[in-house]
């Protein structure tokens, strides 16, 4: 008979060095103190000696060596973690991207490999590499995270605790040494280290713990609201099928990203259209929404007709950048057109932002 799915709790935080995983390992010693079987999988000290001190009296797997570009890299030994299964694993940073050559191309995908065998897991990231949120914190920011964990990954969470610090003592830990040595401080504090910038991750952060509370504690029901996203092969395809995911979320809603194009299927479009395509359909299945493409001459038309016949409340749409209007009419023509034909359903146009210039 195979075994339960293990539980899994994220520590979540807003910035390095606000405390992740310092109680991580606190929940660990605790745990063991009550007599459950507790190991280490991955722990990431960030030379932090008061951290590196909490590990003392956990077991901590060995990690598991990939050789890649002739260099040595060290990683979470899943294997070796699902062979010694132990009833609860702690396992730091849970957005990283695996070395080539490994298992899988993810932590939190070795962390659902460990959850599948039956482990509970305790995990710890920040609220910046939560997927929905990456074109926000982008924005205020000025820095892309590539290192992202999928919303629903989160949603499949037991529990979400945060660990809160105010920007201004985080600033203070930064300043007496306490989260990077003091030139890598100096660099922190004139890019992400802004307190601004801080404050607004720190607010999300509060948002999203709240918002899981509500996820966990909401009765099961048939969803009043249902999404449709529409996908085309713009560049900004990507932000609006966040900002629709994230707000199907919210709302418990059903999410359909939908494309529409002149024949069945892609195959007929030009080479880059259909792989612009491809990829952004395959990003919105990787966030669990499902995907449909439109055969149909008219996109207003197909788009609001779809919507008619499946229910949907929400309709979210690209609009294009005001400097660009004359090159993108088309795009224009079809927001208002979609605006008439469905005027009985809530209709969002987002902005099609540039991303900010990196130094």
């Amino acid at each position: 008979m195979p075994a339960a799915a293990g539980k899994l709790k994220v520590i979540l935080g807003y910035a390095a060095g606000v405390g992740k995983t310092y109680r991580m390992l606190d929940e660990g010693h605790s745990l063991q103190a009550e007599g459950h079987d507790v190991v280490v999988g991955y722990f990431e000290p960030h030379g932090r000696q008061d951290t590196i001190a909490r590990l003392a009296g956990l077991e901590l797997v060995p990690r598991r060596i990939v050789e890649y570009r002739q260099r040595a890299f060290e990683e979470m030994d899943t294997e070796a973690i699902l062979a010694r299964h132990p009833e609860i694993c702690l396992v730091d940073e849970f957005p990283h991207t695996n070395v080539p050559g490994s298992p899988r191309a993810k932590r939190w995908e070795d962390v659902l490999t460990l959850l599948h065998s039956g482990i509970d897991v305790i995990t710890t990231m920040n609220i910046q590499h939560l997927e929905s949120l990456n074109d926000q914190v982008r924005e205020l920011s000025g820095i892309q995270v590539r290192e992202t964990v999928p919303d629903w990954v989160l949603q499949r969470a037991a529990e979400v605790v945060l660990v809160d610090l105010t920007p201004g003592a985080l600033l203070n830990r930064l300043d007496r040494g306490v989260v990077y040595a003091p030139e890598k401080a100096q660099r922190a504090k004139a890019n992400f280290f802004r307190e601004p910038t801080l404050a607004a991750l720190r607010e999300m952060a509060l948002r999203q713990t709240a918002h899981q509370v509500d996820l966990n504690q909401a009765p099961p029901g048939a969803e009043a609201e249902r999404i449709l996203i529409h996908v085309t092969d713009s560049p900004s395809t990507v932000a609006l099928i966040r900002r629709g995911k994230r707000v199907a979320d919210y709302l418990r809603a059903e999410c359909f990203a939908v494309t529409v194009v002149p024949g069945p299927g892609l195959a007929g479009l030009p080479p880059a259209q259909r792989a612009a395509l491809e990829q952004h359909l395959d990003f919105a299945r990787k966030l669990h929404i499902e995907t449909r493409i439109l055969d149909a001459d008219d996109p207003a038309d197909a788009l609001a007709g779809f919507a008619h016949t499946n229910g949907i409340t929400q309709i979210f749409l690209s609009k294009p950048n005001a400097r660009r209007f004359r090159l993108l009419a088309p795009r224009q023509e079809l927001v208002m057109r979609v605006l008439r034909a469905a005027r009985d359903i809530q209709v969002t146009v987002v902005a099609d932002r540039q991303p900010p210039r990196r130094a």
